[in-house]
């Protein structure tokens, strides 16, 4: 926890109990986009858990074979001074690769984002097809 906390508390005993009741809940990041990945006989459906999220906070990209998904949320600060925030979990920002290959471009994948999950569509890598020639003998 102390990595999540103002330079002023991560001494304290205080914040290391609490460290060890919530980070459990609240920061296991084996559960950030949880993602299903099933094949088919076009390729591949990534359905990726992106609860919270608008579409315009998510962002794909695809570079050198790996198809990368993001989400950044950020949340409004209110300039209240009364408040004495002791820990901030609202703003997220998330990024998980995945690789796809080099033979898929851009147009090949189609994403959609549908309640609280992201769909993604890869098309299976084609084979190379081994071209033969025949070569004459002089």
């Amino acid at each position: 926890m102390k990595r999540y906390l103002p330079q002023h508390y991560e001494n304290d005993s205080f914040f290391d109990a609490l460290d060890s009741l919530f980070k459990p809940v609240f920061f296991d990041e084996t559960k950030e986009m949880r993602t299903d990945i099933k094949e088919t006989d076009e390729g591949y459906q990534l359905d990726i858990e992106m609860p919270g999220f608008k579409k315009s906070e998510l962002g794909v990209s695809l570079e050198n074979g790996y198809l990368t998904v993001s989400g950044t949320k950020h949340v409004e600060e209110k300039q209240d001074k009364k408040e004495k925030y002791l820990r901030k979990e609202r703003s997220e920002s998330f990024q998980r690769s995945y690789y796809v290959g080099d033979e898929v471009s851009e147009k090949d994948v189609k994403a959609k984002y549908e309640d609280g999950v992201l769909y993604l569509t890869v098309p299976k890598s084609k084979p190379k097809q081994i071209q033969s020639h025949s070569i004459n003998i002089e």
